[in-house]
């Protein structure tokens, strides 16, 4: 997680990315980057954003 973005709008922009490319899930993405799930919705909701699973996508 150390090589994460540190601001919360460039985090949704580099997760999103990851999402729409990479990753059918948000847990998906997770597992292989090895960030806590937890952790991360709360950082986006730092900044008003949660996950929708129906976009997999943060907005």
């Amino acid at each position: 997680m150390d090589n994460l973005p540190q601001d919360p709008f460039m985090l949704a922009s580099f997760i999103n990315m990851k999402l729409r490319d990479e990753y059918p899930t948000l847990d998906e993405l997770c597992a292989s980057l090895d960030i806590d799930r937890e952790w991360l919705t709360q950082r986006l909701a730092q900044c008003g954003m949660e996950y929708s699973e129906e976009n997999n996508k943060f907005w």
